[in-house]
């Protein structure tokens, strides 16, 4: 459903100053003045901050994602739905999977909002999810409180010309909403001025290092020179003698002297400040800085603990924030939903992860082909039930033995005394077997006295 641009609600878009503009004017006080403008744009270039946008996202879109449903006993198990599956498996027909969960969290990541198009059939039925770019959508409030979105012209989702579509047709995903909860907020507004440093430093090097390492030096002559003077002998010296000919010789007369000017240790600490603003990036996304090659790489000895650490601290509330997105969006009914498959994400090293399954299958935890799956393994006969080892007892067992007067008493080695009824029957037998003897005895009588 659209309505046109002249609709009889009144509409108001929201402060299009508040965080997702392209320009994020004041990174500090007093920056406009100072024309220190951070750029989106810009600051997308910098190394550290394109290393945890494209991190995160690859990381997120390689998950799986799994259509679940809760069974009677409370279990959520994967399921297949025609009203669900289809666009789970190809949301478009332009983007797979992998492409269409990267551009979602890349545009959350740069524009702190992610806005994505459900396309309907004729029953009202999703078939198609569309990317929307970011910078082309303006959220509005209805007097009534209603919202709306306005779109701008995207040929890929299908937009010829500017519509205003209602809320329930757009997926809203919002990042930082400190302003407004309809705006979120990119990272990038906490670390476009760390970014935008680290860019000048590079420019800067990448200055010095095509002066051949050298910051210059100053050219003295031993009376006064006029202006034009000094401007000839400058322009002559950085054309020659700078740049792609740092190295050749020069040759001064009247007394001109060359002094080259020293490197400061402050200026000469590159690298640390690149660390610094780098550090500055990851804290932002919560990227812990090894994951993008900054500082010492951890152990190997703990790779769960530290990929449980990123997961919880930087991961999860992106995909918990998309599943419950598209749970929504969607209008899966009670008890249907879609989940991430994070086994990848958070697996173990091969040997500590053997050793969680034989735990568990020894402590009747997971059936021995549940723990076979695990490591891509086919089932087997008889290993579909968990086991346990015969001598252990059910806690309703040992509390009816502790319930007894005494539950630790020794048992008495002689067996009970039989009961009446049991030494009848026994008797019986006893003259039944003695009857059953003497005819016999006189059975094998007869034969002998024939035989003889």
């Amino acid at each position: 459903m659209t309505i046109p641009l002249t609709g009889r609600k009144a509409l108001h878009s929201v402060d299009s100053n508040r965080g997702w503009w392209p320009i994020i004017r004041e990174s500090f006080s007093g920056a406009w003045q100072q024309n220190a403008e951070v750029n989106v744009n810009s600051v997308l270039s910098y190394n550290a901050v394109f290393a945890c946008q494209t991190l995160i996202a690859s990381d997120i879109a390689k998950l799986r994602l799994k259509l679940v449903k809760r069974d009677s006993d409370d279990i959520w198990t994967e399921v297949q739905n025609p009203a669900y599956s289809p666009v789970l498996r190809k949301p478009n027909a332009w983007q797979n999977r992998i492409q269409f969960f990267e551009c979602w969290v890349l545009s959350k990541l740069q524009r702190g909002n992610a806005y994505i198009l459900k396309e309907r059939d004729q029953r009202g039925v999703v078939t198609r999810l569309h990317v929307l770019d970011p910078t082309h959508v303006t959220p509005l409030v209805a007097d009534d409180g209603s919202v709306f979105y306005e779109l701008r012209s995207d040929l890929l989702a299908g937009i010829d010309e500017a519509v205003r579509v209602p809320a329930r047709e757009i997926i809203h995903d919002r990042f930082n909403c400190f302003y407004h909860p309809l705006v979120g907020l990119s990272p990038i507004f906490a670390n476009g001025l760390a970014a935008t440093n680290g860019l000048a430093i590079q420019s800067q090097a990448t200055r010095f290092f095509q002066n051949g390492s050298s910051p210059g030096g100053v050219l003295t002559a031993p009376g006064a020179i006029s202006d034009e003077t000094a401007a000839r002998l400058k322009e002559h010296w950085e054309t020659n003698y700078t740049g792609a000919n740092i190295g050749k010789i020069a040759v001064l007369g009247d007394g001109l002297k060359y002094e080259p000017m020293a490197v400061k240790a402050t200026d000469a600490q590159l690298i640390e400040q690149l660390k610094w603003s780098a550090d500055v990036v990851c804290s932002t996304y919560h990227v812990p800085p090894y994951k993008i090659g900054l500082g010492q790489m951890p152990s190997y000895n703990n790779i769960q603990a530290l990929n449980t650490e990123y997961y919880s601290q930087c991961l999860q509330i992106l995909i918990e924030s998309i599943e419950l997105c598209i749970d929504e969006g969607l209008g899966m009914a009670d008890g249907v939903g879609v989940e991430f498959d994070i086994d990848n994400l958070l697996r173990m090293d091969s040997v500590t992860q053997v050793n969680a399954l034989k735990e568990a299958v020894s402590a009747g935890i997971m059936a021995p082909n549940e723990a076979r799956s695990k490591l891509g393994l086919g089932a087997v006969e008889g290993g579909s039930a968990p086991y346990l080892q015969q001598q252990n007892y059910s806690l309703e067992a040992l509390a009816r033995r502790d319930a007894q007067e005494d539950p630790f008493a020794a048992r008495s080695s002689v067996p009970d005394a039989p009961a009446a009824e049991d030494e009848t029957q026994a008797e019986e037998d006893r003259a039944a077997n003695d009857n059953m003897a003497e005819e016999a005895a006189k059975a094998l009588a007869t034969i002998y006295k024939g035989l003889r």
